[in-house]
């Protein structure tokens, strides 16, 4: 939904199911649900998770009808996409296997391009769209910086070609489409640096001949075109785990010029380490129930001196949890991001009222705000609601504070 020039929505990567006709159903129960909690009468807006199986179903000229049908009917629209999770995403243990294929594979290009096809006919006229992907790769799947290089060049081949299609869709349809590439906790890509590193040093020198090439066009305008088509997603759980100021990195891509393709919405779990040892079994006791096998929660620890250590899972932050001289851990929870309390724990709430504040100040920063937390279904049960009051509440928490 529109709210202040802004495209508001929630990712449908919450509901479980891989298959399209899964996600449709979720769909068909959801949609008309929260709309009637928030009393939205006017045209809602949908980010949509679609798994490579359900896009493989999607493409159908058949079942695209059907769900264009069902859009119109329901005074709803597509406007965003998460591409990240390419199969099962609940009710599996996903870990590091949320990355694969990479982009070092051409089953992530294809499947990537074959959605940009699906969002290029359900986009409205007059509307930019995004797709959101992972960042390259998972850091510890390479062992040498040698792997990582070959890895690096290949992965940037395939977004290229990517970026090719999508200046042919623009051609063809006056669309303007873009990759919105998410950093986060252990991938290739972490940290706003690492996201300007791509550009510097992979998509530009490698990018800029190529495209003039394949576009008969200068190298000038080719970065202007891989500019418009590859963009950050910037979600706010995961720049907030690396304790980065949204002000900041705002500031960095800019310099850089690289477009904030959509903001997700999300709070990380947080964890202020006491000095005392008995309360400090407290903290313990009150992060168990979120170690959970389904998805890797990576911790990034803060000491007195800000310097940073990274932990790629909570339970092996939690062994050494009695003895750390560390003051903070930020986790890879998605928690609700109405709550900014959980007892002895917190979230990183803060930093979305940050975030809201900066876009409102600088309306150009996005156009587009996907709520996103993903692990309902492995929340401890004191922390959970029922779905639809659970996605309800989380954007009725958002519009209250753009308004």
């Amino acid at each position: 939904m529109e709210i202040k020039g802004f495209q508001l929505s929630y990712c449908s990567n919450i509901h479980p199911g891989e298959s399209w006709e899964a996600t449709f159903e979720n769909l068909k129960k959801y949609i008309p649900e929260v709309k009637n909690r928030l009393s939205v009468d006017k045209p809602f807006g949908i980010g949509l998770r679609l798994s490579h199986e359900a896009s493989l179903i999607l493409e159908k000229a058949n079942q695209l009808s059907e769900f264009r049908n069902w859009l119109q009917s329901e005074n709803a629209y597509v406007f965003t996409l998460n591409g990240f999770p390419y199969g099962d995403f609940h009710r599996t243990t996903v870990k590091d296997k949320v990355h694969f294929p990479d982009w070092t594979t051409v089953e992530r290009r294809d499947y990537t391009i074959r959605s940009f096809k699906i969002l290029a006919q359900l986009l409205p006229e007059g509307m930019d769209g995004g797709i959101s992907t992972s960042p390259v790769s998972y850091r510890h799947w390479f062992k040498s910086d040698s792997d990582l290089n070959v890895g690096m060049e290949t992965a940037t081949r395939h977004l290229l070609e990517v970026v090719g299609e999508l200046a042919d869709i623009k051609k063809q349809t006056g669309k303007s489409l873009h990759l919105d590439i998410e950093p986060e906790p252990d991938g290739i890509l972490e940290n706003s640096d690492e996201m300007i590193w791509l550009f510097s040093d992979w998509l530009l020198p490698i990018g800029k001949p190529w495209l003039a090439k394949k576009l008969n066009i200068s190298q000038e305008e080719a970065e202007e075109v891989l500019k418009e088509h590859i963009q950050v997603c910037y979600d706010v759980c995961h720049f907030a785990i690396v304790y980065e100021k949204p002000a900041d990195t705002f500031a960095k891509f800019e310099k850089a010029g690289i477009k904030i393709g959509k903001i997700q919405i999300s709070a990380a779990l947080k964890a202020l380490i006491p000095t005392q040892p008995e309360t400090r079994d407290i903290v313990k006791l009150k992060l168990l129930p979120f170690e959970e096998s389904t998805y890797l929660h990576q911790v990034v620890a803060r000491t007195k001196d800000g310097s940073l250590k990274s932990y790629s899972d909570l339970p092996e932050a939690l062994k050494i949890l009695n003895e750390t001289d560390e003051e903070e851990w930020r986790i890879h929870f998605h928690v609700p991001v109405f709550l900014d309390n959980y007892g002895a724990l917190a979230s990183t709430q803060d930093q979305i009222s940050i975030v809201l504040n900066e876009i409102l100040k600088n309306p150009s920063l996005t156009n587009h705000l996907e709520v996103e937390t993903y692990t309902w279904e492995v929340l401890p049960e004191d922390t959970r609601l029922s779905l639809g009051e659970s996605i309800s509440r989380e954007l009725a928490w958002v519009i209250k504070k753009l308004n």
